[in-house]
């Protein structure tokens, strides 16, 4: 059984945590550069938790101007085997609410200037990738969400899109019709990246807001969703504290050994920088 640390990607004070021990702060260098910020580590209830500002302490950087690659680098590089994607979006569907959370399982790619893979310069792979979050770990999430009583949906598709714009009402519309249940601009590539590092990857996605779609609502402010944000943050962080107990490091999910496979280059023909650099990814499969 390997030992269980919980990484957590998010807005800037969520590591701000009741009962988080001996936080330190760690910088990492990764081949794919910087990563969007120091990880804060430290331990909750026995646990090592590694914590991460998608959007960098201050809120900083654009969705599409993360460094998607090296965040999950330095993920993996701190051993970490969870990754709880906490993410603000906008709601598609009536009955989810502003102030609700979604455990979503699915995502819909409406980016179109994002760096998805590790693969590349020399090296090519194709990881499975139809259900893109762990079932395990999405299940803990959201049987946590239920024991602190959070209004919780199971299951959703999460589209992403590349902002830093909100929607057009013409978008919005179009989108409800493909039948999403949330929209967002940051969980992809992140969890396609997690899934090549073979990282367990659930998302926590926080209603803030109903798009534009909605005729009764007023459109989407950013007064609007910080507002919801916080209160849902509040949220968010008891489901955390709640769940991470429930994380198991026997690890019988997919996510495990997703890359067994994927590589399909010719290994006499991979660059040996290519190599080192994926070490921590490739390395136990003898590449």
């Amino acid at each position: 059984m390997s030992e269980i640390i919980v990484g957590v990607i998010g807005g800037s004070g969520l590591y701000e945590m009741e009962g988080l021990k001996g936080v330190k702060e760690v910088k990492i260098k990764t081949p794919f550069g910087n990563p969007s910020d120091a990880y804060i580590t430290g331990k909750l209830g026995g646990v090592k938790m590694v914590f991460l500002p998608r959007h960098g302490r201050g809120h900083r950087m654009l969705p599409s101007d993360l460094n998607f690659r090296a965040n999950i680098y330095g993920m993996k590089k701190l051993a970490v085997t969870h990754i709880i994607s906490v993410s603000a979006v906008g709601s598609m569907r009536e009955d989810i609410k502003p102030g609700h959370i979604v455990v979503v399982d699915q995502f819909f790619d409406r980016t179109k200037n994002r760096v998805s893979s590790f693969f590349g310069n020399g090296i090519v792979g194709h990881v499975e990738f139809a259900d893109p979050v762990c079932p395990d770990l999405s299940n803990i999430l959201y049987d946590s969400g239920k024991q602190i009583g959070a209004t919780i949906h199971k299951g959703g598709t999460y589209i992403c899109i590349e902002g830093p714009q909100f929607s057009t009402r013409a978008e919005s519309k179009i989108y409800r019709k493909w039948g999403v249940d949330v929209i967002g601009m940051t969980n992809i590539p992140e969890a396609k990246l997690a899934r090549e590092a073979e990282i367990c990857y659930a998302t926590l996605a926080l209603s803030t807001d109903y798009d534009c779609w909605h005729e009764t609502e007023e459109s989407v402010t950013i007064e609007m969703i910080l507002d919801t944000l916080k209160k849902n943050v509040v949220t968010a962080k008891a489901i955390i504290k709640e769940a991470v107990p429930e994380i198991s490091g026997q690890r019988i999910c997919k996510c495990v050994t997703a890359m067994k496979y994927a590589v399909i280059t010719d290994r006499k023909k991979i660059p040996a920088k290519v190599k080192k650099d994926l070490k921590i990814i490739l390395g136990k499969y003898g590449i």
